[in-house]
């Protein structure tokens, strides 16, 4: 698994909400009225090799899922670069750009509002391979009932809608959908959020047995930690849209090095008899739109000292393909 299969290279994604007329009349008139710019990733390196299953971690409103997003080419980055087997997908034209497109999908966090309440499973499943010409009008419905059964979903039940299935069944339809037009990287946020703990497990197997039989790579995004220990080879932590630790699941666990991954791990539940006492990270998270100057987690870091208030730091490689973004390494 040494060939990178995709690499993010310094990229950032910023949302700006300009001023409506009347914001604009009003500052004009002396009123203190700005645009808004969110700061939803900020400079993200990433190399994920194929074949891996790389987890990507951090609080809700760090900016994961668009960075997933943009990986699966829902959303351009502002700046940086993503690059598919070698190539930029932004300078992409024509054919090039259509497979690149399809040889990276995305299974969405809640399926019921990701499928088309309209549509019929085997139009949501055969769709786009009819389109892109995977399938002709003949072979349409055994390819979709192919793809239906390799998902663990009985084909006779094609003709169904969204809405009469579980919320298992409907996430086992988001990921037939994603692999009807035969990728090679899958996206998954937050795919199993969701289900019930029974229905993850479930899910989280089909996933690495889908991997095995279709040599897939993975960029699994998520919030829970025992997931993601669980089905990842390696694992990146981002705080408030920047990388913050890189490295192998196990020695994330066993190690970490980052005082943000350091809390976060600080409180998984465990089954030790040993009494423990678990508190939350001190503070909130700022705000995406104002973050705070130097290093992101410097106001909720109990280690914080003068230069992190003033100077971002860089994700260095602290050991064989570890990495992380603290000034405390440089003083060890």
């Amino acid at each position: 698994m040494s060939e990178a299969i995709l690499e993010i290279d310094g990229v950032s994604k910023r949302f700006v909400k300009t001023l409506d007329l009347a914001e604009r009349a009003a500052r004009m008139l002396g009123a203190t009225v700005r645009e808004l710019t969110v700061h939803a990733v900020d400079g993200v390196d990433l190399s994920i090799r194929k074949g891996e299953v790389m987890g990507l971690v951090g609080e809700s409103g760090c900016g994961k899922s668009t960075l997933g997003r943009m990986v699966a080419g829902l959303h351009p980055p502002s700046a940086g670069q993503i690059r598919f087997r070698g190539r930029d997908v932004a300078s992409l034209k024509g054919a090039d750009a259509r497979e690149a497109a399809l040889k990276v999908q995305m299974v969405f966090q809640d399926p019921m509002s990701s499928l088309n309440p309209r549509m019929r499973v085997d139009q949501i499943v055969g769709e786009a391979p009819r389109v892109h010409g995977l399938a002709g009008s003949g072979e349409i419905d055994a390819y979709v009932e192919a793809a239906l059964q390799r998902v663990g979903l009985d084909p006779a039940m094609r003709k169904r809608y969204p809405h009469q299935f579980s919320g298992g069944q409907r996430a086992r339809i988001g990921i037939a959908r994603a692999l009807a037009v035969q990728p090679d990287f899958i996206v998954c946020d937050e795919s199993v959020a969701a289900l019930d703990v029974s229905i993850q497990a479930q899910i989280l197997n089909l996933f690495m047995d889908l991997r095995e039989e279709l040599d897939l790579t993975y960029l699994f995004i998520s919030h829970d930690l025992g997931v993601v220990e669980h089905i990842s080879d390696r694992i990146a932590i981002m705080y408030l849209g920047r990388m913050v630790e890189q490295g192998a699941s196990e020695e994330i666990f066993t190690a970490p090095n980052h005082p943000y991954t350091q809390a976060l791990l600080a409180e998984i539940p465990t089954f030790a008899t040993t009494k423990k006492t678990y508190s939350a990270i001190k503070g909130e998270i700022p705000s995406p739109i104002d973050p705070p100057p130097g290093c992101h987690f410097h106001p909720r870091c109990p280690h914080a000292f003068e230069r992190c208030r003033v100077e971002r730091p860089a994700l260095k490689e602290i050991a064989a393909n570890r990495y992380s973004a603290c000034h405390l390494n440089d003083m060890s």
